[in-house]
């Protein structure tokens, strides 16, 4: 019968040790953290606009942005294998390459074909990609 209380003890001493030591955590007091209202909230609307603002701030930021740059944000993801600078890495050199010669790269990746010994790794990349996606950052490896 003794070796039941054992496990169930230990358990609940685990647990009024963790309790304790939580309770005597010195952490920030984060009542306040969302307490932006009345002058507050309204100096922040007249610094920054309304959320409607911002979307529509943000929106415009994309629509008048070249291919280049918006191709440069997808293209933070790829640098990890690829370079920073498109020379290369764990992935082929991409700096140079055509943007035609990328899209049908990409395209050939979304579809599943197989275009090299590291094709595998390409195409979960490429099926999260849009084809507005693929020009943009054909554009950018082109600037590279």
């Amino acid at each position: 019968m003794k070796q039941v209380y054992i496990p169930v003890l230990t358990v609940l001493g685990t647990v009024a040790v963790i309790g304790i030591a939580w309770m005597n955590l010195d952490l920030p007091d984060q009542s306040r953290v969302h307490a932006c209202i009345g002058e507050c909230y309204e100096q922040y609307v007249a610094d920054n606009g309304n959320i409607l603002d911002q979307q529509r701030a943000a929106a415009e930021a994309a629509a008048s942005a070249s291919p280049a740059e918006l191709g440069a944000a997808t293209y933070a993801s790829c640098a990890a294998c690829h370079g920073a600078n498109g020379g290369g890495g764990i992935g082929p050199a991409l700096a140079g390459r055509s943007p035609d010669f990328i899209v049908e790269a990409l395209t050939a990746y979304k579809n599943r074909e197989e275009r090299g010994p590291q094709s595998a790794m390409m195409y979960a990349t490429a099926a999260a990609l849009t084809d507005d996606e693929m020009q943009n950052l054909a554009a950018y490896i082109e600037t590279l």
